[in-house]
């Protein structure tokens, strides 16, 4: 094989080069910089196999002929090989954890992989439902909730490991329960929520995953008080949509900037007006809002653009018509969990869905207990 050595080819102006075909191997001692351009700029009719760097999601990305797909940014071994549950396979973990039914437990799938949850842990306190969820790529958060008054606490598990949650030394800025949670790997944020019986709030809080030892700071504010809405994030951008926001139900979503601080912005609509209480995922650009009580349950799938503004379109329904149930995603499979139907029945149902394309939700198993108002987080959502 022949080999060309050289240190850079281009025009006159540096502007652009020759077209090189025929290449078999490619290798540079530092590294080599691909083409880069916003979601909104992704080419069309290229080749299968094409490679360029999205500026928006900061993330490497491939064209399969079909669809622009990330490239997975980790690969963490965190399956149990020992076993042919979902829990058997590699990569991204789903927790879910608390809840009515389930009380205190808390159980884990591989996204990657089909089959029944399993056994994690427990949380601090035997009752604990209604939480909010953030998480890193090595730690999940639950913040305030019901364990059975309106709480404060924070706690955390961490990926790799299982075994029983605990408490940050840190707290809410506020007994509330029913926030919106969205996050990037290392800021976790809480939106809206419910301060007490029946009253909603507009406060955004934040935390320094990483840490323990300091309290929620204020970020701003939402556009107007809710609660049961739900978050979801990129790396740059967090969703929150729904809720209960007076007089009743919302098909409003609005946005803010993980990284910076200041009151959420108008993004859109939801397809309708519906309380969805985590029901949401996320890969780096595209979000999916499922389910929700519009007061009757839906099966309603929806998705948008992160980085883009406007309302949602519709991506196809799930297997069964339920609210409060949760949401685990990697960078191409989101998961749902758990939920109720308006009869107060409460589910163990899995169902999952391709993110990068559109289409109803498939089966992927049974939660080991039927749950509804827990939290759910993963190490390979759209903010990581």
């Amino acid at each position: 094989m022949s080999e060309i050595r050289v240190d850079s080819i281009g025009n006159e102006s540096n502007t652009g080069g020759p077209e090189l075909s025929g290449i078999t191997e490619f290798s540079g001692q530092q590294y080599f910089i691909p083409p880069k351009g916003t979601t909104a700029q992704r080419p069309s009719g290229c080749p299968a196999g094409s490679i360029r760097f999205n500026t928006d999601s900061a993330h490497l990305e491939y064209w399969n002929g079909l669809v622009w797909l990330e490239f997975e940014a980790s690969s963490e071994e965190l399956g149990d090989q020992n076993n042919t549950n979902s829990t058997g396979g590699t990569g991204t973990r789903g927790v879910f954890a608390g809840g009515y039914a389930s009380g205190a437990h808390i159980e884990y799938i591989s996204v990657s992989s089909l089959g029944n949850g399993q056994s994690f842990g427990d949380l601090p306190d035997a009752v604990t439902k209604w939480l909010s969820p953030v998480a890193s790529r090595t730690r999940g958060v639950f913040a305030g909730g019901l364990v059975p008054t309106f709480t404060n606490k924070i706690q955390f598990i961490t990926f790799s490991s299982t075994g029983n949650a605990t408490n940050f030394t840190d707290t809410l800025s506020a007994s509330k329960l029913a926030m919106a949670g969205m996050s990037n790997e290392t800021r976790g944020v809480f939106a809206g929520g419910q301060s007490s019986p029946d009253v909603s709030i507009a406060a955004i809080d934040y935390i320094t995953i990483a840490s323990t030892a300091e309290t929620t700071a204020d970020f701003g504010d939402l556009t107007t008080d809710r609660r049961n809405g739900s978050g979801l994030s990129s790396s740059v951008r967090g969703l929150i949509a729904g809720g209960n926001a007076a007089p009743g139900l919302t098909n409003n979503i609005e946005f803010i900037t993980i990284s910076t601080l200041g009151n959420s912005q108008e993004f859109g609509d939801l397809s309708s007006a519906r309380s969805i209480n985590n029901g949401s995922c996320s890969n780096a650009t595209r979000g999916l809002f499922a389910s929700g009580a519009t007061p009757a349950d839906t099966n309603v799938i929806d998705f948008v653009t992160i980085a883009t503004i406007g309302n949602t379109q519709d991506f196809g329904d799930l297997t069964v018509a339920r609210v409060e149930m949760g949401g685990v995603s990697s960078p191409t499979r989101g998961v749902f969990g758990g939920g109720r139907n308006s009869s107060a029945t409460e589910f163990n149902t899995l169902d999952y869905v391709t993110i990068p394309t559109t289409g109803d939700a498939i089966d992927f198993g049974d939660l080991a207990t039927a749950r509804r108002a827990s939290g759910s987080v993963s190490n390979g959502h759209g903010g990581l």
